[in-house]
């Protein structure tokens, strides 16, 4: 017994340890098989399924339509805003043939759409804003600035050599 030991006694231990990992393994499987009981329930009750299967296609189907609706809706709004740059393009196009400035009669163009969709909107008023940097700021100067500092380098050849 003892030169068998000896000689497979680390090949034994290794089989030891792996027959229990195998069974603990086989027996947590077992054991969750046999504690399933919303799994034989579901093979049970097949109307729950199909209900719960139904719901899910409706929602589905529902998001789908939503989302139809929104690339309907973004179609529409694009072909608009294609439209009015056609509009745009046409009315630069006569005011050139015209030999009038087309980028200032495209403005006016621009602002009497803004202002037809502002007369139906409340128009918002703009805060007083206060400038980012006092008036007297000269970045060239050096004074008012931070601790950085630019300055001339030394005149003359480099030091290497």
């Amino acid at each position: 017994v003892g030169s068998v030991l000896s000689s497979y006694g680390w090949y034994m231990l290794l089989a030891v340890v792996a027959v229990y990992l195998l069974v603990q393994k086989v027996s947590r499987s077992l054991a969750r098989s046999s504690a399933r009981p919303g799994a034989a329930e579901a093979a049970e009750e097949p109307d729950v399924v199909v209900r719960r299967q139904e719901a899910l296609a409706a929602a589905r189907l529902r998001m789908q339509e939503e989302l139809n609706a929104q690339a309907e809706k973004y179609k529409e709004k694009q072909r608009q805003l294609e439209e009015e740059r056609r509009r745009q393009k046409i009315a630069m196009w006569e005011s050139m043939q015209e030999g009038k400035s087309y980028k200032g009669n495209l403005k006016l163009n621009q602002q009497e759409v803004e202002s037809g969709a502002s007369a139906s909107t409340v128009p918002k008023s703009k805060p007083n804003k206060k400038p980012l940097r006092g008036g007297g700021y000269n970045p060239l100067s050096g004074e008012g600035g931070g601790t950085c500092s630019w300055r001339p380098g030394r005149r003359g050849p480099s030091a290497g050599g």
